[in-house]
C-alpha cells in the first residue's frame, strides 16, 4: 500500500474528506531542507504538540507528542495547505488560546488537562455545527484541520501504527471472517 492509498482510508475512517486531501493526492510541495520555523515558531509547534497530546494522550500506548505529531503537522500545513488554509490554521493557534482564556482564565498551555479536555470538545462541537452549515465557498475550522492532522499524523506514524493500531509486518491471505472480540484494536493500514 503506498501514501496515497493509506490517506484515502485513513480519509474514510475518520468520516470524510480531509481539508488540502487534493494537495495529499497530488503531491505535496516540500520544501526541501527548509525547516518549518518559516511558517510556524519553535513555540507555536510546542503549542501543536499540546493540542494533539490532549487530543490523543499517552495510555497505554503512545501519545501524540511521542509520535511526533507536532512536526508532521507543521510540515504539513507548510507544504500541502494553500496559503488560505494555512492563514486560517495558524489564526487558529490564536483563536484556540483566546477560547481557552474565555474558558477558564488562562492560555491553553498554562490550563490544566481537564480544562484543556473540555475546551477541544467545545471546539469539536463548534466545529462540527459548523462543517454541517458551511457553504462550498467558506473557509475551513481551524478545529477541524487540527484534528484531521492529528489523527493522520498519529496513525501513519510508525508509533501510531505498530502500537495504537494491530500491525502485521507481512499480511496473509484476506480473512473476512477473521474473529473479532470485543476491545480488540483495529489493524494498521
Amino acid at each position: 500500500m503506498n501514501r496515497r492509498e493509506a490517506i484515502e482510508r485513513v480519509a474514510l475512517l475518520m468520516g470524510g474528506a480531509i481539508i488540502g486531501g487534493e494537495f495529499f493526492l497530488s503531491g505535496c510541495q516540500s520544501a526541501g531542507a527548509k525547516n518549518v520555523s518559516g511558517l510556524f515558531e519553535p513555540d507555536q509547534q510546542h503549542f501543536l504538540g499540546e493540542v494533539a497530546e490532549t487530543i490523543l494522550p499517552k495510555t497505554s500506548t503512545p501519545g501524540a507528542k511521542e509520535a511526533g505529531v507536532a512536526q508532521f503537522m507543521a510540515v504539513m500545513v507548510r507544504d500541502c495547505y494553500q496559503p488560505s488554509d494555512q492563514d486560517i490554521f495558524l489564526d487558529g493557534i490564536k483563536k484556540l488560546d483566546e477560547a481557552s482564556l474565555k474558558l477558564s482564565g488562562k492560555k491553553f498551555l498554562e490550563a490544566d488537562q481537564a480544562k484543556r479536555t473540555e475546551l477541544l470538545i467545545n471546539l469539536d462541537k463548534e466545529q462540527e455545527a459548523y462543517t454541517k452549515n458551511k457553504k462550498k465557498e467558506d473557509p475551513n475550522h481551524y478545529f477541524r484541520m487540527m484534528k484531521q492532522l492529528t489523527l493522520l499524523g498519529y496513525f501513519t506514524s510508525e508509533l501510531g501504527a505498530t502500537k495504537a493500531l494491530r500491525y502485521l509486518p507481512v499480511p496473509g491471505k484476506y480473512d473476512g471472517n477473521y474473529p473479532y472480540k470485543k476491545g480488540d484494536k483495529a489493524w494498521a493500514l
